[in-house]
């Protein structure tokens, strides 16, 4: 049985925790599930994705879109199931789903130490941009 993306659904939310939690350990807590999920399902919930496979949470993706811009965040997929496809068909399924909005370009962040990852995105035709990320919280 393939593995099936769809949208995401409360049911969910234990199987895509654990899946961060295997996939993004050194996460601070604003990034866990707890925080995220909810979060997320308070704005453009339609802009979640996970991927099942017999129905255990093996993938997922969350993507957003401000008008200008889309961005990619959580993007996930269980160690065991990598290199087989699904992190490249939740990428397409995201942008897929942003250009149907009327995105334009697409934004992510990777962190500057993981370099498997960042030649994930750019095998997806991603390419590093001369930027200096910066953020803050507003919230402790």
């Amino acid at each position: 049985m393939p593995v099936t993306i769809r949208r995401f659904q409360l049911a969910d939310f234990d199987g895509v925790d654990a899946l961060w939690t295997a996939c993004f350990p050194d996460d601070p807590p604003h990034n866990r599930a707890a925080v995220a999920i909810p979060q997320k399902l308070a704005f453009q919930p339609d802009l979640f994705w996970v991927a099942e496979d017999e129905a255990r949470i093996v993938g997922s993706i969350m993507a957003g879109y401000d008008g200008h811009r889309g961005w990619l965040y959580s993007v996930a997929v269980l160690p065991v199931a990598q290199r087989g496809g699904l992190g490249s068909r939740l990428v397409r399924t995201a942008e897929q789903a942003l250009q149907a909005l009327g995105c334009s370009k697409v934004n992510l962040q990777v962190r500057d130490t993981n370099e498997a990852v960042a030649a994930f995105y750019a095998r997806l035709g991603y390419a590093q941009e001369p930027r200096i990320s910066m953020g803050r919280r507003l919230t402790p």
